[in-house]
């Protein structure tokens, strides 16, 4: 569908005109249906089956977790790239850009490529309603049908089991942690949360669990679906050797692997979904893929004198490990102001006593909330 058609797509279903077709499509979807959030597999899944997007690509690799999906995924992607495989990653939020939510081969498509993919989901929609989400998750689906690819990485959203990712049948599942977040939608305990996450398991397929401390019930889940559960510290391990770090399970063994630029778990749990899955993946690119793996906001150090660090840290198990990071740099007996998002990222910090594991060091500032349409 050309852009001409697209607009006037828009035009017959009155989308405001914004500064570029995309822009007008975002504030479309954001409207489209009732509410924000509407977990549930039925109203997506059949657009999915009307459009012939439930089999994105031969291999799926599915990530779930309250913390560590995106550096996951992006690990899974440097190392996959760095093998010679054509892979399509779906991520969200996203941090300053929509067109970040999808790549392909590494790269981010272009505003017309999404107005157009989204144009394809509204024809074919008939009329289902779709939450933003869900109609995001279709035009991912859309785009990597079309980009004829050998591997797909799906972050979940929300939760997994009624998550619209939950749609495709993953060759591997990938729960990365299981802590506090969402629990209105989730449930108020950590054995809640993780049955909502395991989810996405299979019957006969890998699921691969990178929380040292599962939640039982992540095996019950597994037991009843019959999946092959790989769990941290169990079917697999890793631990750092001084500047280097080793990977070991399933009778391989990986040493003298080079530190990524990620959490070192998440890496670790990436090479875990890899080596359960039934891809050939060559030591060569594993080394490459860690070296180039990073995700912007992740700790990421856009400045130094002083040094200015982003990370989207929005939670007290992730506020937790923030803290870690913090309380081991150098700092010459200065003061580390950090300023986080409103009055909920404060209270996080002080959960997990920010300021007392840095030796008194952080101080805390506030800041406004984001956008409602980067979530």
């Amino acid at each position: 569908m050309n852009p001409k058609s697209v607009m006037g797509l828009m035009q017959n279903h009155q989308i405001p005109q914004a500064t570029s077709p995309l822009s007008s499509w975002l504030y479309y979807l954001e409207r489209l249906h009732s509410q924000a959030i509407e977990l549930g597999l039925e109203r997506v899944q059949h657009v999915a089956a009307h459009l012939d997007l439930l089999t994105p690509a031969p291999t799926v690799f599915t990530v779930a977790g309250t913390n560590g999906k995106g550096t996951t995924c992006r690990t899974l992607e440097a190392i996959l790239l760095a093998a010679g495989l054509r892979v399509g990653v779906y991520s969200s939020p996203h941090l300053v850009r929509y067109t970040e939510r999808v790549r392909i081969q590494g790269e981010e498509l272009s505003e017309t490529e999404h107005s157009r993919s989204f144009a394809a989901i509204e024809a074919g929609r008939g009329e289902t309603s779709l939450t933003y989400f869900e109609f995001g998750t279709l035009s991912a689906l859309q785009l990597f049908k079309q980009a004829r690819l050998d591997v797909v990485i799906l972050e979940v959203g929300l939760g997994g089991r009624l998550d619209a990712t939950n749609i495709v049948e993953p060759s591997v599942a990938v729960v990365t942690s299981i802590a506090l977040d969402h629990t209105d939608w989730l449930g108020h305990d950590r054995e809640s949360i993780g049955r909502e996450k395991a989810g996405i398991f299979r019957g006969g397929k890998p699921a691969v669990v990178g929380e040292p401390d599962m939640p039982h019930s992540i095996q019950q889940v597994a037991e009843d679906l019959n999946a092959q559960l790989y769990r941290r510290d169990e079917a697999w391990s890793f631990s750092e050797q001084g500047e280097r770090w080793q990977w070991e399970g399933g009778g391989t063994r990986l040493t003298d692997l080079p530190m990524p630029n990620v959490p070192l778990a998440n890496a670790a749990t990436a090479l875990a979904a890899l080596h359960y899955s039934a891809l050939e993946i060559d030591e060569k690119a594993i080394f490459a893929g860690l070296q180039q793996a990073a995700l912007p906001g992740r700790f990421q150090i856009v400045q130094q004198n002083p040094q200015l660090i982003l990370d989207v840290a929005h939670n007290p198990h992730a506020a937790a490990y923030l803290a870690g990071r913090l309380a081991k740099l150098p700092c010459n007996g200065g003061v580390v102001r950090a300023v986080v998002g409103d009055a909920v990222g404060q209270r996080h910090c002080r959960y997990v006593g920010l300021p007392e594991r840095t030796g008194g060091r952080v101080v805390l500032r506030a800041a406004g909330r984001p956008a409602r349409g980067q979530r």
